[in-house]
């Protein structure tokens, strides 16, 4: 590997667009908000904006956010702002809607509406605002520079790939309709959803960063989305390695073995990594939030690893929270016998590992197990495949999905048809949503396997897993205005199946961090206006329990004890605690051990919260 590069030097010279992306939690908006911020006192007028559904700008910057720029204190010459996908489609919904009223019947009207209603027309909206800051000069004109802070790594790939997906869609439709309402208001937008692209990959006009750990799984997920925006035009990427630790205490084990996880991680991404720039931002000791610690991350200056006399990695109030083994929680998710469970999160907290190591565990004590991703990031359960006997492992492929989901309708609907009405079905059966019901369909036909055997769900992350469960009545809705196929039993009978707390049991994970906290605590009020109430909580990866005296490390642990009393205290009844874990836990025996490692667990601390009425029906 070539000696990485100082992180000023990304912004020498620097282009008027900057975009972000990598793996979910691999610091994105961290960094990106340092660069802004660089910027801004560099003398520039600079627009940072959050593409995120689960963004955490907010909390990052210290300043509420909404869709239009805010300058943040402090920082002359910045101003932020969040595209939020439900209020964006609102706007995006009244403006195809209002040029009709008066000249449409009112059922004409409502039928229009009730297509807008679905998840496609949300992301269609939050990509049209997001083409409109990239390819419309004159909307951020008032700006020097636009960063974007963009969603983990498949949500962004799908906002880059819809600029051509909806211009070939727009392109071969000859019907008029779709299931986004008339195509006219698409197509006054095409012209801005083709400069988006070219701006995109236009290396003199965009900056793309990859921002990656130093680890394997974050390195591979760096690499593929190198590949997938190269297809895309994209052939000048940038990565910034964030987080790189040094041991200042070699002879601590935990320390050490930190430091040579990232060296053998950084060596077998070697070709890669000399393939392009790399730049590197150290490990810091402190939670990245506020506009003086987000300074300190890029400006070269040395983590202060001093302490307090007498603080120690287990200190700063950890001994508060009772002492209980982790395996209390795997007996009491491997009573019932068979069900779901979920793991939910931010993205890079660990769902996967932590989903992956439960079911290792339930098949190892006997169960039929079956443990499946909808995220298209995941790893670490494909590594599980023929390990463990009882174990069936596989993953929710949205291309196998929607083209099984084609055939079908084409089949049963389409035999029938004359021409013209057939190729009007083809053309319809192109449309986004398509990609969307068809994986949602596997989602409930993975979750009906729980009557049986234990279903495992490793699910995306925070954003798109909300979605996809509050989903349900709008793709009922879809598939019955497509008249294609009647709702099976699983889908039907999904959302009283994942409310039943006796069938489904959802483990929110999380980090000792303020941002995965926070945005898990989201989740979980998300969850129960849903009527899932949430089993329990994992805090992974915590430094406080480790016993490392390597004074980083030390700092880094001290750190974590707020937000382990926040969740303690206010958010969960139950919560497992596990130790940063030495290998990155891959395979089926390192998993075992995960949950094998010392770890704190606090018992239910009196009833559950009352449940919350489900949504009302729409």
């Amino acid at each position: 590997m070539n000696p990485p590069l100082p992180v000023a030097r990304l912004w020498e010279n620097p282009t008027r667009f900057f975009f972000f992306t990598g793996k979910g939690g691999v610091g994105k908006t961290s960094l990106s908000c340092a660069v802004a911020i660089a910027l801004a006192d560099a003398g520039k007028r600079v627009l940072l904006v959050s593409t995120d559904p689960a963004s955490n700008l907010d909390e990052v910057l210290g300043v509420p956010l909404g869709g239009e720029p805010r300058p943040v204190p402090h920082v002359p010459g910045l101003q932020a702002l969040n595209i939020n996908p439900e209020a964006a489609a609102r706007v995006y919904r009244e403006k195809i809607i209002a040029p009709l009223r008066g000249q449409l019947p009112e059922p004409v009207l409502a039928g229009i509406e009730e297509r807008l209603s679905g998840a496609c027309t949300t992301e269609i909206a939050a990509f049209d605002e997001f083409s409109r800051l990239l390819g419309n000069a004159s909307a951020t004109a008032e700006f020097d520079h636009v960063i974007f802070d963009t969603a983990p790594t498949g949500h962004t790939l799908r906002l880059l790939m819809l600029p051509k997906a909806w211009a070939g869609f727009l392109a071969d439709n000859a019907s008029g309709t779709s299931c986004l309402g008339p195509l006219a208001g698409l197509d006054q937008q095409r012209a801005v959803y083709e400069s988006a692209v070219a701006v995109f990959a236009d290396a003199s006009r965009t900056t793309l960063v990859l921002v990656s750990r130093a680890q394997v799984a974050a390195l591979r997920e760096a690499r593929r989305t190198r590949d997938e925006l190269a297809k895309l035009g994209a052939v000048h990427p940038r990565l910034i390695l964030n987080g790189v630790f040094r041991a200042a205490a070699p002879l601590d084990p935990v320390a050490a073995a930190l430091e040579k996880s990232g060296a053998r991680a950084l060596a077998e991404s070697r070709d890669f990594l000399d393939s392009l720039p790399v730049y590197e931002v150290a490990l810091r000791p402190e939670n990245l939030l506020g506009v003086d610690v987000l300074r300190a991350l890029v400006a070269h200056q040395k983590p202060d690893g001093q302490v307090d006399q007498g603080l120690g990695a287990g200190g700063a109030g950890f001994d508060e929270i009772a002492a209980m083994d982790c395996g209390d929680l795997l007996d009491a998710l491997a009573a019932p016998g068979h069900g779901v469970i979920m793991t939910m999160g931010k993205g890079g907290v660990g769902k996967t590992t932590v989903a992956a190591a439960v079911a290792v565990h339930l098949a190892r004590s006997g169960f039929a197990v079956h443990l499946s991703t909808t995220d298209p990031a995941a790893h670490v359960a494909a590594a599980l495949r023929d390990q463990v006997p009882g174990l069936v492992v596989s993953r929710i492929d949205p291309q196998a999905e929607t083209a099984a989901y084609v055939a079908e309708v084409l089949a049963a609907q389409g035999a029938g048809l004359d021409p013209e009405s057939r190729s009007l079905l083809e053309e319809d059966l192109r449309s986004p949503c398509t990609e969307e019901i068809a994986v949602f369909r596997a989602f409930a036909r993975t979750v009906a396997l729980g009557n049986e055997s234990f279903v495992v769900l490793d699910t995306a992350p925070t954003g798109h897993t909300v979605l996809l469960l509050d989903a349900t009545l709008a793709y009922h809705r879809e598939l019955g205005r497509q008249a294609r196929s009647t709702l099976s039993e699983e889908v039907c009978e999904l959302l009283p199946r994942l409310r039943d707390p006796e069938f489904t049991r959802v483990l929110i994970v999380t980090l000792p961090e303020a941002t995965p906290v926070h945005e898990a605590a989201a989740l979980q009020e998300d969850l129960r206006r849903a009527g899932i109430h949430p089993y329990a909580w994992i805090v992974n990866q915590s430094f406080a329990i480790t016993g490392s005296m390597d004074p980083l490390l030390i700092r880094r642990g001290a750190s974590e004890a707020g937000y382990l009393r926040e969740v303690t205290g206010s958010l969960a009844s139950r919560i497992a605690v596990l130790p940063w874990s030495k290998e990155e836990p891959v395979g089926a025996e390192s998993l075992a051990a995960l949950l094998r490692a010392p770890s704190r667990t606090v018992g239910p601390r009196g009833p559950a919260p009352e449940p919350l009425p489900p949504f009302p029906p729409q």
